[in-house]
């Protein structure tokens, strides 16, 4: 049968591999169903739903008063879902923006979705469809977009997008107000309760006129974008990552503060690496979770004695990305967003990451963007 296989395929016999057990392990996940062992199984689990976002109604509001942060599944993912919602159904929001990644088989963010367009809204959905694994669904959530009146995008050519943005624009007082959310993971209410990700909202004006120039870029309406507060890849994700790097080590060289932590699915970048090293050396203390491939190598003595790799395994999926540089002992750097260490994110993704704090990555030239980062002398 292997001969009459590799023949029929035009393969060579070292291209085959045999495996004692399963090849698609996935197949297995079905089981779970056929068998009574509530013995074998995590207990239930029932995410909290954060102060002030009980009333769905009231969320844009709530945002409208300032920055609400959420960590899922520990938190609920029911505010993201309301959030589109509400907006469908405002009569002063005027349009929706949203990259759409992946997604449930029964997604009510769509529902949402088609809902606004048919009620008059300017819907603007970014639909990746070279998602792995859900190149069908996204076709066909394509499709139900565009009967319902929603406009379709699919990116820039030869990107994917990879970045989790929403962007709500609302009447209000006579003027324009946006109001975004920012996350690390995909608008899937399923996933959202067995991965671990951050959603941020908010209607800070600075923040979302950067939402609103990302949209541009994925429309095809602004070729050479100029960010003030979001890092946004393949334009300057990966040069801005090993700026931060490089501050730590010129800080810890000065005698200065300094430390690194940051948590990623992947580390494979090799300039993000190298400098890694560089700061190790330089006497930066660094702390990193990587969930999947590290290609780092902790501990070496002399290149990497003050780096530290952890992975964790568990009930939930690690698939944050957070990362914190100690900023010479002023206010910490802190960024969320949707991008892993990798070639692929950093040149062949369109990824967003965002701050905590939009003072700490004001864009104040082309060549300094962090308003608090350190000098190098």
């Amino acid at each position: 049968e292997l001969d009459w296989l590799l023949a029929s395929t035009e393969l060579a016999p070292e291209n085959a591999f045999l495996t004692p057990g399963p090849v698609n392990m996935l197949r297995l996940a079905s089981l779970i169903d056929l068998v009574a062992r509530p013995d074998l199984l995590y207990p239930p689990f029932t995410p909290a739903l954060p102060a002030g976002c009980a009333d769905p109604a009231g969320l844009l509001e709530r945002i409208g008063r300032g920055d609400l942060l959420l960590h899922h599944p520990y938190e609920s993912f029911t505010p993201v879902v309301d959030f589109v919602r509400q907006a469908a159904n405002d009569a002063h929001v005027v349009a929706i923006k949203l990259t759409l990644y992946r997604t449930s088989g029964d997604s009510p963010i769509v529902e949402a979705l088609k809902e606004a367009a048919r009620n008059g809204k300017q819907v603007t959905v970014l639909v990746e469809l070279r998602a792995r694994f859900d190149e069908l669904n996204n076709i066909e959530w394509s499709r139900q977009l565009q009967e319902a009146g929603a406009h379709v995008v699919y990116g820039l050519h030869g990107l994917k997008t990879h970045c989790k943005a929403c962007l709500v624009v609302r009447q209000e007082h006579g003027a324009l107000r946006r109001y975004a959310h920012l996350g690390t993971g995909n608008y899937n209410p399923r996933t959202a309760r067995i991965y671990t990700d951050f959603s941020l909202f908010t209607a800070d004006e600075e923040i979302t006129a950067d939402v609103g120039l990302l949209f541009n870029v994925l429309t095809g309406n602004l070729a050479a974008p100029r960010f003030r507060h979001l890092i946004v890849a393949p334009f300057d994700l990966s040069a801005r990552i090993i700026d931060l790097i490089e501050a730590e080590a010129a800080a810890a060289r000065a005698g200065r503060p300094a430390g690194i932590f940051a948590k990623v699915n992947s580390l494979v970048d090799p300039d993000v690496i190298r400098a890694l090293y560089e700061a190790s050396r330089a006497g930066v203390e660094i702390d990193l979770v990587v969930r999947g491939i590290c290609c780092l190598i902790p501990g070496v003595p002399g290149k990497s004695e003050r780096i530290r790799v952890r992975s964790f395994l568990g009930r939930f999926l690690e698939h944050s990305r957070l990362f914190r540089f100690v900023n010479g002992g002023a206010e910490p750097i802190l960024l969320m967003g949707s991008a892993d260490w990798m070639p692929r994110n950093f040149q062949r993704r369109v990824e967003c990451v965002f701050p905590l704090d939009r003072k700490s990555t004001r864009l104040n030239s082309s060549h300094e963007w962090i308003s608090r980062m350190p000098s190098s002398a």
